[in-house]
């Protein structure tokens, strides 16, 4: 409180300036008013307006100079044991006009004029005896000397004064302090003391001043400044860490740090002080933060490098970020992408014995997976008829048949990355909506005009529009070439079809006869037809090849999903699978040929028909293998032992 004394002097009104209105100078400003930029716990603002009520101050007037609803929407005057005003001008009038404006010209008390961006609320009992000992009608209050770079003894924006002061400011229009009061009682031979403050006041105008302020504010603060549980490390590492705060054992923090309630820090993370971890913020796997302030519920990626920074409320730092002096805006959601994601909220890395600080109740999560369901069940409805007609194709069709397979080991695939794509956070994307779109275009457009193939492949960009819509960019790109590989399971169009039948039928034909005169065998060919010691075979048009080609695609495209090899060595071997089931085919032939010379009776016939088929299967796969095997000693991996023996 205010001592006896001063207090009996004199009443004092205190003058809050808020610059409310940025006009894009500083990006983080214009968003947000720099009055409700947090320190720590509370909005800046709210720290002041505590401080005077604490010494006593009864009038207070907050003059801004817009209207700026949002500060006044975020205090409530029934919260401070004061008289609490409001005014605002929409004109520049300067610091001094702002002053005039918002006491008037009959004022008697007092004046303690204080600017609303301060991370470190001086002493004011310490100012005002000050302004006495001056004895001097105005007071202006300076910083103590700052760090390297920093002026010695910068103003605080703070001011006491006189009401005469009130009769050097003119009637109207534009005045400021600096500028043209204190020249004008200068002139007037009015004398102006200087008082200069014990510790920075952490006034802010912009980020990187906040930064600087907040820096300067954790270095000095002892162990009770916040209303959270110390963990000390030494007497440079406080660490100030609020409840429900999930802290990896890998962790490493280095003070002085504040953690807010709900916060996680992953394993590998790095935290290098000044920082300051708000609410419900998220820090993912091996990222650094260095003298940094997160906004509550922000999140970092993981692999990021963050410093000097300060990340918006619920902005998003995408992993393998590297940002240095910026500040991180958040997003505005679209009215859909706010019910996506209120529906659909991050889940990452999540088990059921450590549950993740401030997620959704159970009656969120019915409703994220009530949306799933309702959301699958309209989709087979939608595509019911498409489903159908595709498992009658894979029943009747021998060409098509591997597309059965194709789904499940699509799911596979997607069970054996579980973990990749649990660490991806859930964000919906708006980029998924036009891609349904234009999935829906496609089937009405191959209905209409009675293009089957193109119904079914819009099945596949439906599925692909949906998990990018629903989940986001992050897990859409972690599962693009499984939601590429279902394209496998669809027919070639008929178009298509029918151009390759003939060709592959005369193909096979010829490279078996080719292969059975290499083994001395006495071949006539008759179109499709091939007669062999007597013996007569017919090509038909099942044993083109398409049929070994589309299974050893799904099979290539399988190994290629499961092996963790280079991209070229992976599409060496897609590329390599046209060959390979050519080459398949043509043993197959050469075989069935030759055992039908041997071989009586149709049942005889048909059995090892069939099994040369099946036969193939693990030929293919063998000789996938080998070309595995070349690709790794033609590619040779240099290692530290080679490196160490090549230096010498």
């Amino acid at each position: 409180m205010v001592s006896k004394s001063l207090a009996n002097k004199r009443d004092i009104k205190a003058v809050i300036l808020n610059s409310g209105c940025d006009f894009g100078r500083c990006p983080l400003a214009s968003r947000l008013p720099t009055a409700l930029w947090p320190v720590v716990d509370k909005p800046a603002i709210e720290h002041l307006l505590l401080r005077l009520s604490d010494y006593g101050v009864k009038q207070t007037i907050i003059y801004s100079n817009c209207d700026d609803v949002s500060v006044r929407n975020a205090i409530s005057v029934n919260d401070y044991d004061m008289d609490l005003k409001f005014s605002e001008s929409y004109l520049p009038t300067g610091t001094a006009g702002c002053i005039r404006d918002a006491v008037g010209p009959d004022c008697d008390s007092l004046l303690l004029v204080l600017p609303v961006s301060m991370v470190n609320v001086p002493d004011i009992e310490a100012i005002i005896r000050a302004h006495y000992n001056g004895k001097c009608e105005l007071t202006v209050v300076l910083n103590p000397a700052g760090r390297k770079g920093r002026s010695n003894g910068e103003s605080t924006g703070i001011y006491v004064c006189e009401p005469a002061v009130l009769k050097y400011i003119p009637a109207g229009g534009y005045y400021d302090i600096k500028e043209s009061l204190v020249p004008a009682m200068l002139r007037a031979g009015r004398n102006i003391y200087a008082a200069r403050l014990s510790a920075h006041s952490g006034n802010f105008r912009n980020y990187s001043e906040y930064l600087y302020a907040v820096s300067h504010y954790l270095e000095g603060a002892c162990s009770k400044a916040f209303n959270l549980p110390v963990f000390k490390r030494g007497d440079l590492q406080t660490l100030w860490i609020g409840s429900d705060s999930r802290i990896d054992a890998s962790a490493q923090i280095y003070g002085p740090v504040v953690i807010m309630e709900g916060a996680c820090v992953s394993d590998g993370a790095i935290i290098f002080g000044p920082a300051i971890i708000g609410r419900n913020v998220e820090i993912g796997k091996n990222s650094l933060i260095v003298n940094s302030v997160l906004w509550d519920n922000s999140q970092v990626g993981s692999n990021c490098e963050v410093e000097r920074c300060v990340v918006d409320c619920q902005a998003v730092v995408q992993s393998d970020s590297i940002l240095y002096e910026k500040p991180v805006l958040s997003r505005p959601e679209g009215i859909l992408k706010s019910l996506a994601g209120s529906i659909f909220q991050p889940d990452t890395g999540r088990t059921d014995e450590e549950p993740y600080a401030g997620s959704q109740s159970d009656k969120g999560n019915i409703l994220r997976w009530a949306a799933a369901g309702f959301l699958l069940m309209v989709f087979i409805w939608s595509y019911w008829f498409n489903i159908r007609d595709l498992w009658g194709i894979w029943r009747r069709s021998d060409e098509y048949s591997s597309g059965l397979l194709v789904p499940f080991l699509a799911v596979y695939v997607l069970w054996s990355r579980r973990e990749q794509i649990a660490s991806c956070s859930i964000r919906p994307s708006l980029w998924g909506l036009p891609v349904f779109l234009a999935a829906q275009a496609m089937k009405f457009f191959g209905l209409f005009f009675m293009y089957s193939s193109l119904e079914r492949l819009s099945i596949v960009v439906s599925i692909a529009a949906l998990v990018l819509l629903l989940f986001g960019r992050e897990l859409f790109r972690k599962v693009f070439t499984t939601l590429f590989f279902l394209c496998l399971m669809l027919p070639l169009p008929y178009s298509i079809h029918s151009s390759l039948v003939l060709p592959l039928q005369g193909w096979s034909t010829s490279s078996a006869v080719f292969c059975l005169e290499m083994l001395g065998s006495d071949v006539v060919r008759e179109g499709n037809i091939i007669d062999i010691n007597g013996t007569t075979v017919a090509v038909a048009e099942a044993c083109n090849g398409l049929r070994m080609v589309m299974a050893f695609f799904v099979i290539g495209g399988f190994i290629v999903l499961l092996s963790k090899r280079a991209w070229w060595e992976k599409l060496a071997i897609l590329v390599s699978g046209l060959p390979i089931a050519l080459l398949c085919n043509t043993i197959r032939l050469a075989v069935t040929a030759i055992a039908f010379t041997v071989l009586k009776g149709e049942y005889w016939e048909k059995v090892f028909h069939d099994f040369g088929g099946y036969a193939m299967m693990p030929l293919a796969i063998g000789i996938v293998v080998f070309e595995f095997w070349v690709l790794a000693k033609i590619v040779t991996v240099q290692t530290d032992k080679q490196i160490v023996s090549a230096n010498k």
